[in-house]
Protein backbone atom coordinates (compact mmCIF):
# COMPACT_ATOMS: atom_id res chain seq x y z
CA UNK A 1 0.00 0.00 0.00
CA UNK A 2 1.05 3.50 -1.03
CA UNK A 3 0.73 7.10 0.98
CA UNK A 4 -0.06 10.07 -0.34
CA UNK A 5 3.58 11.14 -1.27
CA UNK A 6 4.64 7.66 -2.76
CA UNK A 7 1.04 7.78 -5.04
CA UNK A 8 1.41 11.60 -6.14
CA UNK A 9 5.04 10.29 -7.21
CA UNK A 10 3.88 7.12 -8.80
CA UNK A 11 1.83 9.55 -11.29
CA UNK A 12 4.31 12.03 -11.89
CA UNK A 13 6.29 9.28 -13.00
CA UNK A 14 4.71 6.06 -14.63
CA UNK A 15 2.44 8.57 -16.37
CA UNK A 16 3.68 9.26 -19.57
CA UNK A 17 3.29 13.82 -20.26
CA UNK A 18 2.22 14.29 -16.27
CA UNK A 19 2.48 18.23 -15.64
CA UNK A 20 0.90 17.91 -12.02
CA UNK A 21 -0.85 16.15 -9.64
CA UNK A 22 -3.15 16.70 -6.57
CA UNK A 23 -5.14 14.22 -4.14
CA UNK A 24 -8.09 16.68 -3.41
CA UNK A 25 -10.87 16.76 -0.67
CA UNK A 26 -14.31 17.46 -2.77
CA UNK A 27 -16.11 17.96 0.49
CA UNK A 28 -13.50 20.59 1.17
CA UNK A 29 -12.26 21.57 -2.69
CA UNK A 30 -8.71 21.84 -0.18
CA UNK A 31 -5.34 19.77 -1.69
CA UNK A 32 -4.40 17.15 0.57
CA UNK A 33 -1.02 16.39 -1.75
CA UNK A 34 0.25 18.36 -4.76
CA UNK A 35 3.63 17.81 -7.50
CA UNK A 36 4.54 19.31 -10.00
CA UNK A 37 2.37 22.04 -11.32
CA UNK A 38 4.05 25.49 -11.58
CA UNK A 39 3.20 29.17 -12.43
CA UNK A 40 1.10 28.24 -14.91
CA UNK A 41 -0.59 25.51 -13.35
CA UNK A 42 -1.66 26.41 -10.11
CA UNK A 43 -2.75 23.00 -8.13
CA UNK A 44 -4.40 24.66 -5.15
CA UNK A 45 -6.94 26.76 -7.44
CA UNK A 46 -7.32 23.70 -10.02
CA UNK A 47 -8.46 21.44 -7.42
CA UNK A 48 -10.72 23.97 -5.75
CA UNK A 49 -12.48 24.85 -8.88
CA UNK A 50 -12.93 21.00 -10.20
CA UNK A 51 -14.35 19.96 -6.92
CA UNK A 52 -16.97 22.86 -8.02
CA UNK A 53 -17.11 20.45 -11.63
CA UNK A 54 -17.74 17.17 -9.28
CA UNK A 55 -20.67 18.31 -7.28
CA UNK A 56 -21.92 19.99 -10.12
CA UNK A 57 -22.12 16.82 -12.13
CA UNK A 58 -23.40 14.92 -8.83
CA UNK A 59 -26.16 17.30 -9.25
CA UNK A 60 -26.79 16.68 -12.28
CA UNK A 61 -27.05 12.98 -12.11
CA UNK A 62 -29.09 13.50 -9.24
CA UNK A 63 -31.23 15.60 -10.82
CA UNK A 64 -31.47 12.66 -13.66
CA UNK A 65 -32.32 9.68 -11.00
CA UNK A 66 -28.74 8.04 -12.38
CA UNK A 67 -28.23 5.51 -10.16
CA UNK A 68 -24.67 5.22 -10.81
CA UNK A 69 -20.97 6.29 -9.40
CA UNK A 70 -18.64 8.92 -11.42
CA UNK A 71 -15.54 6.74 -12.52
CA UNK A 72 -13.75 9.63 -13.82
CA UNK A 73 -13.92 12.59 -15.51
CA UNK A 74 -11.70 14.22 -18.82
CA UNK A 75 -11.44 18.14 -19.79
CA UNK A 76 -9.57 18.22 -23.17
CA UNK A 77 -7.78 21.59 -23.68
CA UNK A 78 -6.02 22.63 -26.95
CA UNK A 79 -2.70 21.41 -25.52
CA UNK A 80 -3.66 19.38 -22.10
CA UNK A 81 -6.36 16.84 -20.46
CA UNK A 82 -7.41 17.35 -17.32
CA UNK A 83 -7.84 13.90 -15.81
CA UNK A 84 -10.54 13.91 -12.52
CA UNK A 85 -10.17 10.11 -11.00
CA UNK A 86 -12.66 9.76 -7.71
CA UNK A 87 -11.56 7.11 -5.35
CA UNK A 88 -13.50 4.37 -3.51
CA UNK A 89 -10.98 2.74 -1.86
CA UNK A 90 -10.73 1.95 1.71
CA UNK A 91 -10.90 5.58 3.52
CA UNK A 92 -10.77 7.68 0.09
CA UNK A 93 -14.32 8.23 0.07
CA UNK A 94 -14.76 11.80 -0.81
CA UNK A 95 -11.13 12.36 -2.36
CA UNK A 96 -10.16 12.57 -6.20
CA UNK A 97 -7.06 12.52 -8.12
CA UNK A 98 -6.47 15.39 -10.14
CA UNK A 99 -3.82 14.77 -13.41
CA UNK A 100 -2.84 17.26 -15.87
CA UNK A 101 -1.13 15.62 -18.82
CA UNK A 102 0.42 17.58 -22.09
CA UNK A 103 -1.85 17.03 -24.32
CA UNK A 104 1.09 16.30 -27.49
CA UNK A 105 3.33 12.99 -25.20
CA UNK A 106 0.49 11.33 -23.23
CA UNK A 107 -1.44 8.69 -24.01
CA UNK A 108 -5.13 8.85 -22.62
CA UNK A 109 -6.12 5.51 -22.65
CA UNK A 110 -3.04 4.67 -20.49
CA UNK A 111 -2.92 7.28 -18.19
CA UNK A 112 -6.12 6.08 -17.26
CA UNK A 113 -5.00 2.15 -16.76
CA UNK A 114 -2.16 3.36 -14.24
CA UNK A 115 -4.10 5.60 -12.45
CA UNK A 116 -6.93 3.43 -11.67
CA UNK A 117 -3.94 1.13 -10.36
CA UNK A 118 -2.45 4.17 -8.48
CA UNK A 119 -5.84 4.47 -7.18
CA UNK A 120 -6.08 0.38 -5.71
CA UNK A 121 -2.67 0.91 -3.93
CA UNK A 122 -3.12 4.24 -2.36
CA UNK A 123 -3.96 3.98 1.14
CA UNK A 124 -4.85 7.06 3.25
Amino acid sequence: MANVEVSLKETMTSIEGTLGVALVDYGSGMALGTLGGGKDLDLAVAAAGNTDVIRAKVRTMEMLGLNDEIEDLLITLGNQYHLIRLLRGRGTSGLFLYVVLNKANSNLAMARHQLKRIESELEI
